[in-house]
């Protein structure tokens, strides 16, 4: 996997101050897309170890409130397999001290509904159950909305998970 980006001081999306790791590829293509280079499978820089570990440096900081990943499309298949094992050495470090936020352009339903959604795969179960606040829908130009908070059009949502279930739409 790659990943196009990473902010060690975010404020822009989630809740505190967080890390955000933004990955490369997308298959959604949205128009009007803020980051539409991330598209690219192959754009930035190849995901290492030694990127974990800058990573997991800029998380141990006390007033760091969490991990957000977005892109580029964290729910493409190929980066939900890349993603979930740093997702559970996170869990693990971290336990519920620290928050993940994931963007999508997936709708939770359907990557729950196991008839075969195109971003379905044998670790979705898995990736959503660390997930604590999912913000899904894809970007839609004509519903955009820049008084939303931590989403950018009015179709997407703020949707609170425990153990991959939503409890709360926030």
């Amino acid at each position: 996997m790659n990943y196009a980006s990473i902010r060690t001081c975010d404020i822009a999306n989630g809740e505190g101050v967080r890390v955000s790791l933004f990955v490369s590829g997308c298959t959604h293509h949205c128009k009007g897309c803020f980051n539409p280079e991330a598209q690219a499978f192959d754009y930035g820089e190849k995901f290492t170890d030694e990127t974990e570990r800058e990573l997991f440096a800029a998380l141990n900081q006390s007033f760091i409130a969490g991990l957000t990943i977005l892109g580029g499309e964290p729910m493409e298949i190929a980066n939900q397999r890349a993603l979930l094992p740093f997702l559970e050495r996170f869990r693990f470090r971290f336990g519920t001290k620290k928050t993940i936020w994931v963007y999508t352009g997936c709708v939770y339903e359907k990557l729950k509904d196991e008839e075969g959604y195109p971003w379905r795969c044998e670790v979705t179960d898995r990736f959503l159950k660390l997930v604590d606040v999912l913000v899904d829908g894809p970007f839609v130009e004509d519903l955009k909305d820049i008084s939303l908070r931590f989403r950018g059009s009015s179709n997407q949502r703020l949707l609170h998970l425990v153990n991959g279930e939503v409890v709360e739409e926030l």
